[in-house]
Order: structure tokens, then sequence, then C-alpha cells
């Protein structure tokens, strides 16, 4: 995968500005995962004294979409990307720093070749699973993304 943690982060400084002010920041990526954390600060807060689900889903898009983003940089086409639906399971506060995991790097690219192949949209479904710093899992999150082909213009 052509793009790292410090292109991924430099782009959220100047594109997802909000995200970059409340301490989202990529760890690492490969083909198959990318890890995102965020700490629990005065920023990021909600009146219950734990980090709002906003900013834990803004930690969770990012790990999914980073590695849509890395696919679709090394495809070479013009693919457009959107994310259609998508949920969210809370089952802890969550404070301190939180580690948002996807694993689904291979599901994406098939989605990506799929595309390219028959030159329809497609939809893949992405996890993202947000662990404290015991590696209690305190919120689970779930996107869809579609991704098309962009048909040149004749």
């Amino acid at each position: 995968m052509t793009i790292t943690p410090r292109k991924l982060n430099l782009f959220s400084l100047f594109k997802l500005p909000s995200a970059w002010l409340c301490g989202v920041r990529v760890k690492s990526i490969d083909n198959e995962q990318c890890t995102v954390s965020v700490t629990h600060k005065w920023i990021n807060q909600n009146p219950f004294n734990s980090m709002f689900w906003a900013v834990q889903g803004m930690a969770a898009e990012l790990s999914t979409g980073a590695l849509v983003v890395g696919y679709i940089e090394d495809s070479k086409k013009k693919i457009s990307m959107l994310v259609a639906q998508n949920n969210a399971t809370f089952t802890k506060k969550a404070t301190g720093r939180i580690t948002f995991q996807c694993t689904d790097g291979p599901l994406i690219k098939e989605g990506i070749q799929r595309a390219i192949a028959t030159g329809e949209g497609q939809t893949v479904w992405m996890r993202s699973v947000g662990k404290n710093c015991e590696g209690i899992e305190v919120s689970q999150f779930n996107f869809e993304w579609t991704i098309k082909v962009k048909q040149s213009k004749v």
C-alpha cells in the first residue's frame, strides 16, 4: 500500500480538521488493516465525562476509509467512494486512549477489483472495533462503503 500514516495524518489536518483537532490519528496501515487512535480529552468529551460518540465515529470511519483510499490509489483508476449507511454499538464508557482497528482490507480490495472488472458500483461493509488501553471493547462501528469506477468523458 502506497499511503502511510504520515500522509493520512497530514491529509486529516487539511481536509478533516475537526478530526485532527479532536486528536484522531492514524497509527498504522497495511494491506490488511488500519489502526487509528484518539485520546479522551476536554475537546472531545460528552457531558458524562467520556468520549463523544461522534469522535469515536470519526476515528472508526477513518480506519475503514483509509483502507478504501489506499486500494483506490493502488488501482490507478478514478473511483468514487461514499458511505451509504453505518451503525454502531457502544458497550463501555470511552475514556483514556481508544484504538480503532479495521481488518477488512481484503474485502475492500475484492470490491474494488469487482468494480473495475464489471464497471458496476459495488458495496462493501467494513467493521472497526474500538478498544481501550486494557483491550476492552468500548464500541463497534460498521460502514457500508459504495465504490464506483468513474466513467471517462469523451
